[in-house]
């Protein structure tokens, strides 16, 4: 349940979360079914609606129909029909044809077209549109679309086969590597389910053959009113005007007198957990998933809302140590992350995912089981838990005094969810009372009782992804049981966290002082020019009311740099984010800013140096003490730190050659820019050749002179406090004895590149994917330029223009008959070359 301001409040809202008070609140309270802050009903004809006046943005509203009818509905004949139904909806419908809808979108500056405005699901469809209403019209016939999308969607014999392409394409497009390897795991997933065998996008046959009966057969059953809502979110004057609206566009529809019932089909439970090891030669690294599932809890109670609280506290803590893990000496994974997530109504499932080097699932997986093993025997620690508890406390302090700044379509998205699972919409005020209330009693033995749900006996699916094989099946079983013989002798040692520091800068600089200030109130704005010879513009705004935002830049940049030197110099950033530009390693600096919300990021450009930052009012001291520790810190690379790096720079090399879209693109800008080594693509040969002490020496001098920076501070500003902490911090910054990287705008060095001059024409070719096949035909064929072959050669980069098949027109010779048939040849399954005849 995400975070939704009430409108019921006003003295709420004039108060920090800080004097909101703590609620005597009863475990068994129900949270209420009706929605808070909405205008909510139902027509006479089973329709629900959702009506909401907000805002933001402005002269804007956030519109959506939501239909219960998905893929999962079905039947075999049928299977992508409900994709299909909702291409139809932009093609033509009882009052807009010939594309209307589109041609009405596209006119008022709108997104449009299915896919862009629609998704279907396997429990549901959901149809959106984003439009102007700065003229009365537009809502009403933004509004009359959606009525149109219900049940006048013109389903004729003409209108599919103009669809089927766009249908057929997106299948196409969806057959790329994430397509195959999410398709596949979808169906391990839910083994034993009729959802295993309903993957949204449906099957090739049945896009290619289906009849407009059969099509009009699923409309007309599935799209009821019953099983609808329209939700309208926007800068509306009222929301009873726009209910009116509603009323006129869907009140004299009718469905069929009895509505359909929506029937459920369960996902059975497995005791034995389930493996897969899936090589796919275009992925992007190595990959483990580990998923556990079990039904979704119904969330009705105060009880089931501290629980989702407790859930949301281990999920946290788990990953902060699966952060950590990934940042010691030889780590197991690149990165790791725990979430859960409902996949189908009403399935839910805790997911693990990890990156990895190639070659190192099993040690991933290793890792990954050990940890859930480790907080099982001997649970996370009070300290944990408090960080976890202050990072959720901070968080909703947020969402609270931001409460009037929420986006319409985050709203049109939390009402969509109370239709379509059942979530329940409280109020940002009463949220927020929850949360302060009940947060600092989930103690840290109740959070760790989560792990428990976590056990290889629990729906459990263990999946590998590799570019090339190197774990088997019988490799993940045989660890898992040893994991499991570890936990049962409990020789999996207590977590040892690292020691914390208390204070982000250990002695305070020196106060600087403001040698010139400058008024502009064309923009608002005040400038400062500091004693350390910083130049600091700041403005007070109240757009957002807990966020302040600041950048600093300085001319100079990777341009200035010889060739021989680039490549060292441009890994700077990544080698010293590793190592820790804020005089701590990120897995220390991760707990030291628990609860606060501040962040900063630097940038090396071509011309320019660059830091950026954003954090709350409150922080904004904690944020510039980083600037601080940025410019005073000395990165100094270690052999371990540089080596964890350089490791994972390779592996993303590896992803970038592997993959025919990042391939083809690299070798576009090669031509475009002249082969000049600014725009090369990294290759294995240039890392190999980097020298870490250049890189960090560069890294350090980028941001070492306060002088040559102007930093720009704007947001929700208290001028009385913020001063002295820019005095403190920023001017507080020493300058170094003589000026380093001072460079004048006009005095910058190109880039090195010549466009090119003729047209060029090559075929791109990737190594990784690169095949090359010989095919025997059963007969002989003849080309469309009538060439007779007997023998076909395939040789080339199968790119995502070809995807995983390679579509030939061929008329075949077969006797005295000649045919046009369209032949596939899938090329990763080249052990036998099958010739269908329609």
């Amino acid at each position: 349940m995400n975070l939704l301001p009430a409108e019921n409040s006003q003295i709420a809202k004039k108060h920090g979360f800080r004097s909101l008070k703590l609620l005597n609140v009863d475990q068994d309270r129900a949270l209420g079914e009706q929605p808070v802050g909405v205008d909510y009903g139902r027509l006479d004809n089973g329709l629900y609606y959702y009506v909401r006046c907000n805002s933001k943005p402005r002269m804007r509203a956030a519109l959506a129909l939501a239909v219960r009818a998905g893929s999962v509905l079905e039947e075999e004949d049928e299977r992508g029909v409900a994709h299909i139904v909702e291409h139809l909806a932009f093609s033509a419908t009882k009052k807009y044809t010939n594309h209307d809808i589109i041609k009405f979108l596209e006119s008022i500056g709108a997104e449009f077209g299915a896919c862009q405005n629609a998704v279907t699901s396997a429990d549901d469809t959901v149809y959106e549109l984003f439009v102007p209403v700065d003229k009365p019209e537009l809502l009403s016939q933004a509004i009359s679309v959606l009525a149109e999308f219900s049940l006048e969607v013109r389903v004729s014999k003409d209108d599919l086969e103009k669809e089927r392409g766009a249908v057929m394409e997106e299948y196409r497009g969806n057959r790329n590597a994430a397509g195959r390897m999410q398709d596949a795991h979808w169906v391990l997933m839910m083994e034993g389910s009729r959802y295993a065998e309903r993957l949204p996008i449906g099957l090739e046959k049945v896009i290619r053959t289906v009849s407009h009966e059969t099509v009009k057969q699923f409309y007309r059953k599935w799209y009821h009113l019953s099983n609808m809502a329209v939700v309208a979110v926007g800068d509306f004057s009222d929301t009873q005007s726009v209910v009116e609206l509603i009323k006129t566009h869907f009140g004299q529809k009718s469905s069929a007198p009895e509505p359909p019932l929506i029937p459920t089909f369960p996902v059975p439970p497995h005791e034995d957990p389930r493996f897969s090891c899936f090589v796919e030669s275009e992925a992007a690294g190595s990959a483990v998933m580990i998923s556990y599932k079990m039904q979704a809890d119904q969330l009705k109670t105060v009880k089931d809302y501290r629980d989702l609280l407790a859930e949301s506290m281990f999920l946290y803590a788990l990953n902060q140590r699966f952060f950590k893990i990934s940042r010691r000496k030889n780590p197991p994974y690149f990165s790791c992350s725990a979430a859960a997530d409902v996949l189908v109504h009403p399935l839910k499932a805790y997911i693990m995912t990890s990156s990895c080097k190639e070659k190192g699932t099993i040690e991933a997986l290793e890792s990954m089981l050990i940890e859930v093993a480790r907080v099982r025997l001997h649970g996370f620690s009070e300290r944990e838990i408090s960080i976890v508890r202050t990072l959720l406390m901070s968080e909703i302090e947020s969402a609270y005094l931001e409460r009037d700044q929420i986006q319409s379509t985050s709203l049109r998205d939390e009402y969509l969810q109370h239709f379509l699972r059942n979530e329940p919409v409280v109020g940002i005020e009463y949220e927020a009372q929850l949360q302060k209330t009940l947060l600092p009693h989930i103690m840290a033995s109740e959070v760790s009782n989560y792990s428990k749900k976590l056990q290889t006996s629990c729906s459990c699916v263990i999946k590998t992804i590799e570019p090339r094989a190197s774990a088997t099946v019988d490799d993940l079983k045989n660890l898992m049981l040893k994991i499991n013989i570890l936990e049962e002798e409990r020789n999996i040692s207590p977590w040892d966290d690292e020691h914390i520091p208390e204070e982000i800068v250990s002695s305070k600089p020196n106060l600087g002082n403001i040698l010139q200030q400058f008024e502009h109130p064309n923009i608002g704005a005040t400038e400062l020019i500091l004693s350390n010879g910083m130049r600091v513009c700041y403005r007070c705004t109240d757009f957002l009311a807990d966020q302040v935002i600041f950048t600093g830049f300085s001319y100079g940049g990777l341009s200035e740099l010889q060739e021989s030197e680039y490549f060292s110099c441009s890994m700077g950033t990544t080698i010293a984010g590793e190592i820790g530009i804020f005089g701590y390693r990120p897995s220390v600096l991760m707990d030291m800013l628990a609860g606060k919300r501040a962040e900063v990021g630097v940038n090396l450009g071509a011309y320019m140096r660059s830091f950026s930052g954003d954090c709350s009012p409150s922080d904004l001291e904690t944020a510039l003490q980083l600037v601080y520790q940025l410019f005073t810190t000395k990165v100094t690379p270690g052999g371990e730190d540089v080596k964890i790096v350089m490791q994972m720079a390779e592996e993303a090399v590896r992803a970038q050659e592997r993959d025919p879209y990042t391939a083809f693109a690299n070798r576009v800008k090669e031509l475009n820019y002249g082969n000049s080594y600014f725009f090369k693509p990294i290759r294995i040969s240039d890392l190999r050749k980097v020298n870490p002490l250049k890189a960090c020496e560069y890294f350090n001098n980028c941001f070492k002179d306060p002088a040559t920076f102007t930093v720009v501070i704007i947001g929700s500003i208290d001028p009385t406090i913020a001063l002295p902490l820019i005095l403190q911090y920023l001017g507080g910054i020493p300058r170094p004895p003589e000026p380093i990287m001072h460079l004048n705008r006009d005095e910058l060095k190109g880039l090195p590149f010549t466009f090119p001059s003729t047209i060029i024409r090559e075929v791109v070719r990737s190594p990784m994917v690169e095949a090359q096949c010989s095919v025997q035909l059963c007969f002989p064929i003849e080309l469309k330029n009538g060439t007779m072959v007997e023998e076909i050669h395939f040789v080339g980069f199968l790119s995502k223009l070809l995807e995983t098949k390679l579509m030939h027109v061929l008329r075949f010779k077969h006797g005295q008959l000649f045919r046009y048939f369209l032949v596939e040849i899938n090329l990763r399954e080249l052990a036998m070359f099958v010739v269908i005849l329609a």
